[in-house]
Order: structure tokens, then sequence, then C-alpha cells
């Protein structure tokens, strides 16, 4: 607390000053701030390895305290760390701080007026990614939230960049890329691969199936889930909460992707069967807890998408399955697996390859 409210005093961040009166605690007008899909890390990390681009993390420290406000905002003084002069004045923001909807959008613009005063182009469609061009070399930024990742072709050019931002905002420089968003990153000459096999080993414990036998499939050929109305309701707080744990390892396991997604069709009413279900999922995962993405670095950056989809494949509703799966190259970088809206009379394949 001493060292973030220091943080505020050295940023200039308010002004201690009379109530205002009549006036709302709090008024705003924009607060979205555009954040990285994980698509786009993926994506980012596939080219880097394509290029043999070595991708550094940065953390700058107190980030929204170094995004500017522009409406007026007044904030009490926190408890015990009242002015002893004038304990009834509150402050006046002159910056940002973590609570107000719009920190995170102050936080991102101040950012993005730097980078483009320093060169950088931001991206037409993905507002997070800058690119900077110097002569046939070439410096990629990715912003989430106050996470940096940032490589090139160039270490000058790297390296220039890197004190530009620590004369600019108090930050620290993590290094090589090895952790981000509980992805974990392991960078070499030949590739990068990307796991999470600390984030499978944490779920394990946390749903207690740390000991459970281990299974060779995610799944049985013949599990036909349905909303088994007959069954035993069971406590649907801890059925979604493994449910969204999954959702979330998907994030480097398309091997699961499917059959999360069945288990998830019955999160308003789990019974019995599809608890059952998910633990089979995770007795999978203690099977395979290393399995993740490899982005090889001999991987072109040719674009392939896939499109597949089974013929009424719920026997509930007779509704299709649909998969799609997009590559660079070798690498996979999106996919999906959801159920179709309509009835489907046909099945379809489509392949689609572009450059």
């Amino acid at each position: 607390m001493h060292e973030e409210l220091e943080n505020f005093e050295r940023n200039h961040v308010r002004d201690l000053v009379e109530p205002p009166p009549n006036r709302r605690p709090i008024d705003y007008e924009e607060t979205f701030a555009p954040v990285a899909r994980l698509e786009a890390i993926r994506i980012l990390l596939a080219f880097a390895a394509s290029k043999g681009f070595k991708l550094q993390q940065m953390d700058v420290k107190s980030a929204f305290p170094n995004g500017f406000i522009e409406e007026e905002v007044y904030v009490r003084q926190p408890p015990d760390f009242e002015s002893a002069r004038f304990p009834d004045r509150v402050y006046k923001l002159r910056k940002a701080l973590y609570g107000p909807k719009q920190a995170p959008r102050a936080w991102y613009a101040r950012l993005k007026s730097f980078l483009l005063k320093s060169g950088f182009v931001m991206g037409l469609v993905d507002k997070t990614l800058f690119l900077l061009s110097h002569g046939g070399d070439t410096t990629i930024v990715r912003i989430y939230v106050d996470d940096i990742i940032f490589g090139g072709s160039s270490h000058a050019l790297v390296s220039s960049f890197a004190e530009q931002m620590s004369r600019e905002f108090e930050m620290s420089l993590m290094g090589e890329l090895q952790f981000f968003l509980r992805l974990q990153i392991k960078q070499g000459p030949e590739g990068t691969f990307v796991h999470q096999a600390k984030y499978t080993r944490d779920i394990l414990k946390k749903f207690e199936m740390g000991d459970s036998k281990p299974m060779t499939t995610p799944m049985s050929t013949n599990t036909a889930l349905d909303a088994d109305e007959d069954g035993e309701a069971v406590d649907q707080k801890k059925f979604r909460g493994m449910i969204g744990s999954l959702l979330y390892l998907t994030a480097t396991r398309p091997n699961i992707q499917f059959a999360v997604c069945l288990c998830a069709r019955y999160q308003a009413s789990p019974r019995t069967s599809h608890p059952q279900a998910v633990k089979r999922i995770f007795r999978y995962l203690k099977f395979t807890p290393e399995l993740g993405l490899w982005y090889s670095s001999g991987s072109s950056l040719f674009l392939r998408g896939f499109s597949d989809a089974d013929h009424a494949g719920c026997w509930i509703d007779r509704k299709s399955t649909s998969g799609t799966c997009q590559l660079l190259g070798t690498s996979l970088v999106s996919w999906s697996s959801r159920k179709q809206a309509s009835v489907s009379l046909s099945t379809t394949k489509r392949v689609h390859s572009c450059r």
C-alpha cells in the first residue's frame, strides 16, 4: 500500500482539494480499451518462430496511473492514510487509478500515443498490435493491458525501444518471454513450444483429481450426453468451475475442445452423468499433462483453414457440431467446436488456403 501511494505521488496522479459542492462521485464517457485475443497471441508466437525473432516481455509498474483522465473525478482519501492537516479533503484525479472504469482506456491511450510518436504503426484490424520498420528490420509490439510483448529482427532496434520505454514509464524488463497469461513458453532455435503443464497440475489438484487413474482419451467414442433429467442434481457452482478451468486450458489443448464444449452445454442444470464425463477429461489430462503447441522455426506463413461437421451428431435435436481450425504453415493458431444453430440436412467439408 505504501509503495502504491508513493507511486501516486511520484507520478502526480492526484491533488488534495476541498470537496466540490453538488458533484456526483464519478462521471465518465468512453471506457472501452482493446485487449489482445489469445488467437492473436498465438499468431504472434507462430510468426516470431518462423522469422527467428526472440520475444521478450516487460511489465509496467502502476500502469493505470500513467493514463491521463479527461473527466473531473474525485475520490476520498484511503482509510488510515488521511492527510494529517486536511483529513476532510478529497483527491482530484489527474491520472487514472485502479478502479474507475475509464482507467484501462486512459492507460491504453497514453501507451498508444507514445508508440505512434516513436514511429510505430498500429494494426488496421488489431489495435493492440504495433509495428516499427527501420530499413529492412522490424520491431513488433503486442499489448495486453499492462503486459507488453515485443521482439524483432534487430537486437539494436529492440534494445532502443526498451530504453525509450524505460525513460517514458516506470517499468521492469522481464527478459525472455517464458510465462504469459498462464501460458508457459519455451523459445529455442528450432521453434517455440507453448503449453500449460503447471496450470494442468494446478486444476487437477484443485478438483481433487491428482490421484485419479489416467485415461488415454478425453471421451469415449460412444458417449451420448443428454439433459439426464432423471439423474440427481449436482453442485452447479463446482461443475461450472470445472468447465471454466477446462475452457481456459483449451488455449493450448485443442484435443479436448470438443469434449469440453459438449459438457459445457449442461451447465444450467448439471446432473450426475455430467460431472462423470468431465472427470473423464481430467483423467485424460493426468495421462497427458505436458502436451502443448509446437511452432516450428521452419514453418512457412502460408495460411490454411479447415472446416468440417458431423451429420446430425446430437441425437436429441439432430443438430450438427462444426469444427474449424486455422494454421500458419504447420502452426495451429485458432480452432473451435460448436453446435450449429439449425438442423442440418447434409454434411459438408470445406478446405480453404490463401497466402
